[in-house]
């Protein structure tokens, strides 16, 4: 049995190795007043990280990104996590479909 539970080891370590790897911080948007703080916001090309959004008002906003291909709902007071990357450097637009007048903004990948 002992090498049985070898075997059971190396392949939860050789699947654990293949799941993507996120970095545990990365930039923080929030929604307040149908407006996106920052406007612009920076991330890291070639490298996976955490988009955290977070809506202050109280009625809930459409993320939307056809450039990132992402498309979420954040309640209102709500928060959302989304997993990009790795991205090549360029600029990422993205607006609120419920207030695009107002909400509209861009994430710059270096």
């Amino acid at each position: 049995m002992p090498s049985l539970r070898l075997t059971a080891v190396s392949l939860v370590l050789a699947f654990s190795s293949m799941a993507p790897v996120f970095a545990a911080e990365g930039p923080t948007l929030v929604i307040r007043n149908h407006h996106f703080e920052p406007e612009e916001l920076i991330a890291p090309a070639g490298q996976k990280f955490k988009l955290i959004v977070r809506n202050e008002d109280a009625t809930p906003e459409e993320f939307e990104s056809k450039t990132l291909k992402r498309e979420k709902v954040v309640k209102g007071h709500g928060e959302i996590v989304m997993n990009l990357g790795p991205l090549e450097a360029g600029t990422y637009d993205f607006v609120g479909e419920f207030h695009e007048d107002t909400a509209k903004g861009r994430l710059v990948v270096r």
